[in-house]
């Protein structure tokens, strides 16, 4: 008889999928919020897309939306 106090194997990895998932949407939106090169209406349309679909939203935000030191220096020069 199975211990109904231990979850199976299959509640540990989707919980930590989702502590994972979680974790990666806060850190994507933390980063946006600190990103101050952007308007408001991108920055809105970021955090939506972070929100609906938090893994790939937050990898795009993550990988390729981000402004670097160098970008952002290039850009106020212009």
């Amino acid at each position: 008889m199975p211990n109904t106090f231990v979850p199976a194997a299959y509640d540990l990895v989707w919980s930590g999928a989702a502590v994972v998932v979680l974790g990666l949407a806060v850190w994507a939106l933390l980063s946006l919020g600190a990103d101050r090169t952007l308007t408001p209406g991108v920055r809105l349309l970021w955090a939506v897309l972070i929100v609906v679909v938090p893994v790939l939203g937050a990898a795009a935000w993550l990988l390729g939306g981000r402004s670097t030191p160098r970008a952002a220096a290039s850009r106020g020069r212009r």
